[in-house]
């Protein structure tokens, strides 16, 4: 798959195009992706997507702006795997921002990408101040044809990146499964701590999050990245209450029967199953005593087996 950064230049061939966000590569986005590539195949067009980073809503207002479902570079690694062969990272700033809709759907979509196909979401909206609709792509559209994607749904649940947001916020990580169609995960290097759990006799693996997570609290997980199977532990996702008062979140995973140094490795975190929220101790001897319970019951939800895993659980609803 090629990534392009540059609108303004065609891309030397016509293509057939999705656009959004794709924030978490959902289940509806999925359909939109393979709708893409199914309309692309009969076209004899290269089917193409156009993204944004970063959120629109990142840069018209960071503070309140929702955590990010994955990270640009997760996104792409599945655009790639469900058959899209040319993305367009468009950068969102004020000169994008500032685009009317008419200015959008003429030097953007038809001069810059030269799309001759073009699929959206049937509430997509675009150009300054959210001005464009289905309607007004449908009427400028001369040079490419427009469909419209129906919103998907799961067992009565809309797929989207809200919606799995509330469920991974709220520690259902069975719904998150459904709606993504795999587990919830989170990848970064192993970084340098403080080296705080291993003097407590649990070394963690840790992972810096530069934006503010998705969920929080204390999981089963299986690792990726360590070895060629995945390795299981326990992961601590927030702000380390009980040892610090800098509020930067953090990823901290404990692997279980794994003892290697495995720093700079770019590892995965998948999140099968909540233990607890996330809580102050009233000093170090009650959290190591707290860390013991909750390896000792990660370890039973993996003796048990994964039949409730949430993979399964979401397996068993489609």
């Amino acid at each position: 798959m090629r990534v392009r950064r540059e609108l303004s230049s065609p891309p030397g061939h016509p293509v057939a195009l999705t656009i959004g966000n794709f924030d978490g590569v959902h289940r509806g986005h999925q359909a939109m992706l393979a709708r893409l590539v199914e309309a692309a195949e009969d076209l004899s067009l290269p089917p193409a997507v156009l993204t944004f980073d970063p959120h629109p809503r990142e840069y018209f207002a960071a503070a309140s702006a929702p955590p990010r479902l994955s990270s640009l570079r997760s996104k792409l690694d599945l655009f790639r795997a469900y058959g899209v062969a040319v993305t367009f990272v468009a950068r969102f700033d004020a000169r994008l921002a500032s685009l009317s809709a008419e200015a959008f759907v003429t030097q953007v979509l038809e001069q810059g990408l030269q799309t001759r196909w073009l699929l959206v979401g049937e509430d997509f909206r675009f150009g300054r101040g959210r001005s464009g609709d289905l309607a007004l792509l449908q009427s400028m559209a001369r040079s490419f044809s427009v469909e419209a994607m129906r919103t998907v749904t799961i067992d009565g649940d809309r797929a989207a990146s809200t919606a799995v947001r509330t469920a991974l916020a709220d520690g259902d990580l069975a719904l998150a499964s459904a709606l993504l169609g795999r587990n919830y995960t989170i990848t970064g290097h192993v970084a340098h701590g403080r080296k705080l759990g291993r003097s407590l006799g649990f070394p963690t693996a840790n992972v810096v999050l530069r934006r503010k997570p998705a969920l929080c609290g204390i999981f089963a997980v299986r690792v990726h990245g360590v070895r060629d199977t995945a390795v299981p532990g326990v992961a601590s996702v927030g702000v380390r209450p009980t040892v610090t008062s800098n509020g930067r979140p953090l990823a901290e995973v404990y692997l279980l029967d794994f003892d290697a140094s495995i720093y700079g490795r770019r590892i995965t975190i998948e999140f099968l199953y909540k233990l607890r929220d996330e809580a102050r101790f009233a000093d170090l001897a009650a959290l190591t005593r707290q860390i013991e319970r909750d390896v000792a019951d990660a370890r039973g939800y993996f003796a048990r087996g994964t039949a409730g895993s949430p993979v399964a659980l979401a397996r068993s609803t489609t």
